[in-house]
């Protein structure tokens, strides 16, 4: 898949959102150098063309009581049984993302649970709802997280 092409505004428009999703459009002007207006303009084009999909928050993951993040690999039992892995797996909450992936694996899931005992009882949810065998690496430190694309 190739990059859609932008024009040097435009990047620095999504750079700019990407950085800080609330940027007021005022404030995204005099970093552009153009009026409220285009600005808008220009957001609003972007999102239509699919390159801005959503603004979203930065969550403090251990304030709202779920500090334990894990990846747990998914490889299914039985390899002649339907891929449908993620509508199985969709109304876990626990899973914060699913990635399909080239490897061993077939999926990887991104999860956030309280304790150690919540993520054995999410294993034992994910093997039965899936049918699948699991590795899990549970993530000690998060140096950085979802850097903006540059």
């Amino acid at each position: 898949m190739t990059r859609p092409e932008l024009e040097a505004t435009d990047r620095r428009i999504v750079e700019l959102l990407a950085v800080d999703g609330r940027m007021s459009y005022t404030d995204l002007g005099k970093a552009t150098g153009l009026s409220t207006s285009a600005v808008h303009q220009r957001v609003k084009r972007l999102e239509q063309r699919g390159l801005i999909t959503g603004y979203g928050a930065t969550i403090d993951h251990d304030a709202i009581g779920l500090p334990l993040a894990a990846f747990i690999s998914v490889t299914p039992i039985d390899p002649a049984q339907p891929d449908d892995y993620p509508e199985r797996l969709q109304g876990i909450e626990e899973i914060e993302s699913c990635w399909s992936v080239a490897g061993e694996e077939s999926y990887i899931l991104k999860v956030r649970v309280a304790t150690p005992a919540d993520l054995e009882d999410l294993l034992a949810r994910v093997r039965a709802a899936a049918n699948v065998s699991t590795r899990t690496t549970i993530v000690l430190s998060t140096p950085y997280e979802n850097r903006p694309v540059t």
